[in-house]
Parts: C-alpha cells; structure tokens; sequence
C-alpha cells in the first residue's frame, strides 16, 4: 500500500472544495500580504501553475519560504478554499509543501482559474 502512486492532479481539473489534492506547480510570482508580527505567522499569495492554467496557492508560515518565484513545489493533501466567490489553493496542517527539481512544463497563465467566480447557491432539499 505505501508504494501505491499518488494521483497528481492538474490545475485546469480543480473545482470548488476539493480536498485531498496532489499537485507539481512552479511558482509564478509570490506576494508577501501580511507580515504579522511573530506570533501571527506569514502569508503570501502565490500565483502558481502547470501547463493547463494557473490559481493562486495561499502560502503560510514555513510554505512561504518554499513558494519562491521560479521554484517547483509538489502539494500533497491540497485543497480548494473559497475566497469571495473564486478558488485559492492552499495546503494546511495535514498536507505537505516540498520544493522539487525544476518542471519540465511551461506555464500556462492564459488560464487563470483563480479569476473565474463562482456563484454559491444554496440548495434546498
């Protein structure tokens, strides 16, 4: 069982909600957006991306080191966290953010899923 291949998805496969996301993505561009003091932690927003499109990775604390521009990271137990009414990847607690070695994927930024919105809608059952 510990050798089974994970399944790494792709960005352009992402929906609103999902959990449980293996992804490789390299790093576009990387903002730092609160620097807190210690106790509160670092966040940035990343913009990151495969050769089906790009979302911005929410990078906290240590991951923030990790999201570098031009850097390959691979996601594991990634998921989508919505952020008014479009799609944020983020890794939490129970996932991991490790730089790998270079893709040998271009990015492609025509596809940019973060900036699709999405409508909640609330069904009664």
């Amino acid at each position: 069982m510990a050798d089974q291949k994970k399944q790494f998805s792709k960005i352009n496969e992402l929906r609103p909600l999902d959990s449980g996301l293996n992804l490789t993505v390299k790093v576009v561009n990387s903002k730092i957006v609160a620097q807190r003091g210690r106790s509160q932690g670092r966040f940035a927003e990343c913009l990151v991306g495969d050769e089906t499109g790009i979302i911005i990775f929410s990078a906290r604390n240590d991951q923030v080191d990790l999201a570098k521009e031009g850097n390959t990271i691979t996601l594991s137990n990634a998921k989508i966290d919505m952020f008014k009414g479009s799609m944020r990847l983020a890794v939490d607690r129970s996932g991991r953010v490790e730089v790998g070695e270079p893709a040998g994927f271009s990015v492609d930024e025509s596809n940019n899923l973060s900036l699709i919105e999405f409508e909640r809608i609330d069904v009664v059952v």
